[in-house]
This record gives C-alpha cells, structure tokens and sequence, in this order.
C-alpha cells in the first residue's frame, strides 16, 4: 500500500516526537482555559512561570468572577498584550457563570461564545479538558509548518484548519497540533531552520520531491 506524503510525515514526527503533549500546567478546565489565552504569542514556558504563582492565589473559576483587571495585571503583565488578555480572561468568567452555569464549555460552538476566544484556544481547552475533539488548533508553529510541509498554501487559520482536518484521519487531529509545535520548536524554526539535520528533508516540497 503507498502511503501518501502526508501521513509520512506524520508518521515521522510521531516517531521522532512520541511524548509530544500539551506543554501547558493546569488542574482544571477554567485554569486550561486561562493559560491557553494567556499563551497567545507567548512562550509556553513563560505562562507556566506566569501562572504557577496566579493559580497558586486564585486557583478557582469563582475567584475571576468579582476580580479587578488591575489585579489580574499585576500577575499576567509579562505575558504581553496583558490588557486584552486580561479582558478576555474575565470577562469570559463572567460569561461562564451567566450563560453556562459555570462551566467551561465542552464544545466548540459554544466555547467560542467567550470573550477572546477563537478555534485555536477552544481546541485546546476542549481536547485537553474534555477529550473532546472537534478539530486541529492551529497556532504560530502549525501555521508556519502547515505551509513549509505543503499540507495548506492558506493563509488564514480556519482555512489551514480546513484543509488540515481533509487530509489527516480524525484519529490524528488531536496529536498532530503537538507534532508540528515539537518540530517547529525543535529543527523546523522561524528563523534559520535547522534542514541538514531535518527528518523529514525527503518529504519536504523544497526538495521538489
């Protein structure tokens, strides 16, 4: 049987990356919720370091719901964008509590109800607190990789997630986010991407192969 290119390539990294997993620190769907915000053109390590004081203090979705901004921002600041981040954190508590009972939602349709929230983060926060999994979060790495890899020439995230999610088995959406982040942190980088030492040099379009 011939595999077709991009499910090598995913067979690939699965090797090369088998622990590749979900990097963020959480002990509940609304703490998921708020670093996977908070990780927005922000190192995962930094809102690790961000959030293991914040949710030391305010471990809880109830506490959101009254806090000020200016406290939030006290803790989120280097994080960037922090005033937006920090709107969309409490607001979306807000929201939580008046619309769905406080409870994170479980689905995409209506996660994406909260303030600030697109695919992206509810992908995130819906395959790693739920298990649900409604499609491929498609962040700066995926975005980069997708095109780099030519598994998509869109330019919009919805669209690579598209495109993404009619290629690869819906078995695979889930791990596939994780692959292509190891790989873009890894060899495939923004900037001076390590190719000589890339496994996958053969499959990439670069090569004309």
């Amino acid at each position: 049987m011939v595999i077709k290119k991009h499910l090598k390539i995913y067979n690939l990294l699965e090797k090369n990356y088998p622990r590749a997993s979900i990097s963020l620190n959480y002990n509940s769907p609304w703490q998921l919720l708020t670093a996977t915000i908070l990780s927005a053109q922000c190192t995962d390590k930094r809102v690790n370091i961000i959030t293991e004081k914040l949710f030391k203090d305010y471990p809880d979705f109830i506490d959101y719901i009254t806090m000020s901004k200016k406290t939030l921002v006290k803790y989120i600041r280097s994080a960037g964008f922090y005033n937006n981040k920090a709107k969309s954190i409490l607001n979306s508590a807000r929201k939580i509590s008046d619309d769905f009972n406080g409870k994170v939602p479980d689905n995409m349709s209506d996660i994406i109800k909260l303030p600030g929230v697109a695919r992206k983060t509810g992908n995130v926060v819906i395959a790693n607190a739920y298990g649900n999994i409604e499609g491929i979060a498609v962040d700066t790495h995926v975005k980069r990789l997708s095109h780099r890899l030519g598994l998509s020439d869109k330019k919009n995230s919805d669209k690579i997630e598209s495109d993404l999610m009619g290629i690869f088995p819906k078995e695979k959406w889930y791990k596939l986010n994780y692959l292509l982040i190891e790989h873009g942190r890894n060899l495939c980088r923004a900037r001076n991407p390590d190719c000589p030492k890339c496994f996958l040099n053969k499959l990439c379009p670069k090569n004309n192969l």
